[in-house]
């Protein structure tokens, strides 16, 4: 009696046919370019090779004062919230060589904001470009997006990108805290800048 079921084998070499049927149908396999992307040359884009550099600066919270950089544009909704857990801050904070705001050169500006994401403790949520304003870097940014636990010694985030000197830039940033203004709530907060670009 004849079996009507197919032997393991064929079963396999059937799989692997279909398979091979499809695999030239794909823009990735054949290395052509589908509608909306194509591939080119890192060049085109002045490209060149891949460089690691270290920023250093001062980032200065001004949320009390005659200048104001920082200021709330969500109040917690819950005034009973230890961490003020939903609160944001728009920033425009200025970045400088030095911790002194009047007397060292301004490099570049923090634009952005920052969020009280925790119900545990003090942990921000920051969205921010450093944007240059001197030098060779005049008109490119970096951009940064992480958690800050404001009461660690050291904090981390990411770059996960940026414009003009810094297209395609990736590293992180170490963040930490120089002077705090118990009255005034303002900050001096060292940032050391690790990032890869070309």
């Amino acid at each position: 009696m004849a079996t009507l079921l197919p032997t393991r084998l064929s079963l396999s070499t059937a799989i692997i046919s279909i398979v091979l049927l499809f695999l030239p149908l794909s823009p990735a396999t054949t290395g052509e370019d589908s509608g909306f992307v194509k591939r080119i040359d890192r060049r085109l884009l002045g490209l060149k090779k891949e460089k690691l550099s270290h920023f250093r600066f001062y980032w200065h919270d001004i949320v009390a004062g005659s200048n104001v950089t920082s200021v709330t544009v969500v109040q917690p909704p819950s005034n009973t919230s230890a961490t003020a857990f939903g609160l944001i801050n728009m920033i425009d904070n200025p970045l400088t060589l030095g911790p002194e705001l009047g007397t060292s050169d301004l490099v570049g500006r923090a634009q952005g904001l920052y969020g009280s994401a925790s119900q545990q403790d003090l942990g921000l949520l920051m969205v921010m470009n450093f944007a240059f304003m001197v030098g060779k870097y005049n008109g490119s940014s970096i951009t940064v997006l992480g958690r800050n636990a404001v009461f660690s010694k050291v904090r981390e985030m990411a770059v996960i990108g940026g414009s003009g000197l810094f297209r395609f830039a990736r590293g992180f940033v170490q963040a930490r805290t120089h002077k705090v203004d118990l009255s005034t709530g303002n900050a001096v907060v060292e940032y050391n800048v690790y990032v890869l670009h070309y």
